[in-house]
C-alpha cells in the first residue's frame, strides 16, 4: 500500500500579490460608483434613470473589453495590456473627477469600465496560468482583497464628504494607489499568453459547461450589482437613513463580502466547488429577503450583512468552475467571455433596477432581485449537473 501523492504547497509569488493589489484597485473604482451616486445626483440634477446610466456606461466598457480582450492580448501581449489597462482606469477615473456635466460623467465611467477591465480580464487568466491547479485559492484570495479594496470605497466617500473634502476625492486616493503600484511593480515578469493551436469546429469551442457556467455569472454579477449600485439609494428611500449614513452603512455589505470571501478561499481547498456555489447562492437569498422586506433598520442592515456573505462567492466560484473545465490555451478567451458575461449583467440588472425606481418605487423594484436570486439557483444546479458529466474533447 502507498502513501497518497501529498498535496502542493500553495505559492504566492511577487506577481500573485501584484495581481492582487491590481485588482483590488480595479474593485475600488468600480464600487465607488454606488456609494457616490447619491451625492452626483443631488449635485447633477439627475433621476435614477440617468444616475444609472453611469453605471451602465461602465458595464458598457466591459462588454467591449469581453469581446475584444482575447484579440488584444494576441496582438500586444499580456503585458501591454496589463498595465494599459491599468492606466486607462486611472485616467477615466480623473476625468469622472473633473466631469460637471452628466454627458461628461458618463462619458468617463465608459473610459473607465473598457481599460479597466481589460485589467481585470489578464488578472484572471495569468493567475489561472500561474497557479493551475490551485485556481480556485487564488482567484478567491484576489477576490479577497478585492473585497477589501471595495469596502474601503463606501467608507472612504462618506467620511470624505463629513470633513468636506467630497466624495471626488475617494477616486483621486484609488489613482494614487495605482502609481504606487505602477512605480514598484512594472518590473515584475508577467505569466506569458500561450497562442491558441490554430483549430477550427469543434475542437476550438469552449465547452458546453463553460457556457452553463456563464450563464451563472450573468445572474450573479447581476444581483451583485443590484445591491451595490442602488443599495445606498434603498437605503435612504425605502430604510429612511440619512443620504451620508447610508453610503457609509453599505460598507456592512462589503464588510461581509470580505468575511464571506476569506472564508471562501478557506473552505475551497477541501470542498468542491460547486457545492460551495449552491450554499453560497441559499444564503444570499437568506439575506436579501429581510435586507428588502424588514421594517426595522437592524433588520435591513443584518439582512444586508447575510445577504453580503452569500453574493461574495457567487462570481469567484463560478469564475473558477468555469475556468476548470478549459485548457490552458484558451484561459485568456474564457476570462473574456467571463467578463462579457459581467459587463452585460451591469450593463442591464442596474438600469432596469433604475427605470422600475422611477415608474414605481425602489423597493418594489427590487423584487427583480428576488427573480434573479431563484433563477440563479437553479442555473447552478444545472450547471453543476453538466459539469459532472464527462468532459468534452477541446483543443
Amino acid at each position: 500500500m502507498t502513501d497518497a501523492a501529498p498535496v502542493p504547497r500553495f505559492a504566492r509569488d511577487r506577481f500573485t500579490w501584484l495581481a492582487y493589489l491590481m485588482l483590488a484597485y480595479f474593485a475600488y473604482q468600480q464600487a465607488a460608483l454606488g456609494p457616490l451616486m447619491p451625492f452626483l445626483r443631488d449635485e447633477l440634477h439627475l433621476s435614477y434613470t440617468v444616475g444609472g446610466l453611469h453605471l451602465s456606461a461602465f458595464a458598457l466598457g466591459m462588454v467591449l473589453a469581453g469581446l475584444l480582450g482575447d484579440a488584444l492580448v494576441q496582438r500586444w501581449g499580456r503585458r501591454r495590456v496589463f498595465w494599459g489597462g491599468g492606466a486607462g482606469l486611472a485616467l477615466g477615473s480623473l476625468l469622472f473627477v473633473a466631469g460637471h456635466h452628466p454627458a461628461l460623467t458618463i462619458a468617463s465611467a465608459l473610459l473607465m469600465g473598457a481599460p479597466g477591465t481589460l485589467l481585470l480580464i489578464e488578472v484572471q487568466a495569468t493567475l489561472s496560468d500561474r497557479h493551475g491547479a490551485q485556481r480556485a485559492i487564488a482567484l478567491t484570495e484576489s477576490n479577497v482583497a478585492a473585497s477589501l479594496a471595495a469596502g474601503l470605497a463606501p467608507l472612504l466617500i462618506g467620511n470624505l464628504e463629513r470633513a468636506g473634502i467630497g466624495w471626488r476625492g475617494a477616486l483621486i486616493l484609488g489613482v494614487l494607489g495605482w502609481g504606487a503600484l505602477a512605480w514598484r511593480g512594472h518590473a515584475v515578469p508577467i505569466p506569458p499568453h500561450t497562442p491558441r493551436p490554430l483549430v477550427t469546429g469543434r475542437a476550438a469551442r469552449l465547452p458546453a459547461a463553460f457556457w452553463a457556467y456563464w450563464l451563472v455569472v450573468f445572474l450573479c454579477v447581476a444581483i451583485e450589482w443590484s445591491v451595490i449600485f442602488w443599495g445606498a439609494d434603498f437605503l435612504e428611500t425605502s430604510v429612511g437613513l440619512r443620504k451620508v449614513d447610508a453610503s457609509t452603512l453599505m460598507s456592512v455589505f462589503f464588510a461581509a463580502h470580505l468575511l464571506g470571501r476569506a472564508a471562501g478561499s478557506r473552505l475551497a481547498r477541501r470542498v468542491p466547488v460547486g457545492a460551495l456555489l449552491l450554499t453560497a447562492a441559499l444564503i444570499a437569498v437568506a439575506g436579501f429577503l429581510p435586507f428588502w422586506l424588514a421594517s426595522a433598520t437592524p433588520l435591513n442592515i443584518a439582512g444586508l450583512f447575510v445577504a453580503g456573505l452569500g453574493i461574495a462567492n457567487l462570481f469567484p466560484l463560478t469564475l473558477s468552475a468555469a475556468s476548470n473545465i478549459v485548457t490552458r490555451e484558451q484561459a485568456d478567451v474564457a476570462s473574456s467571455r467571463v467578463t462579457l458575461a459581467s459587463g452585460l449583467a451591469i450593463l442591464i440588472a442596474p438600469q432596469i433596477l433604475g427605470a422600475l425606481a422611477d415608474a414605481l418605487t425602489l423597493k418594489s423594484a427590487y423584487g427583480v432581485v428576488v427573480a434573479f436570486l431563484i433563477v440563479a439557483t437553479g442555473a447552478i444546479l444545472a450547471a453543476n449537473r453538466r459539469a459532472g458529466r464527462p468532459a468534452v474533447a477541446v483543443a
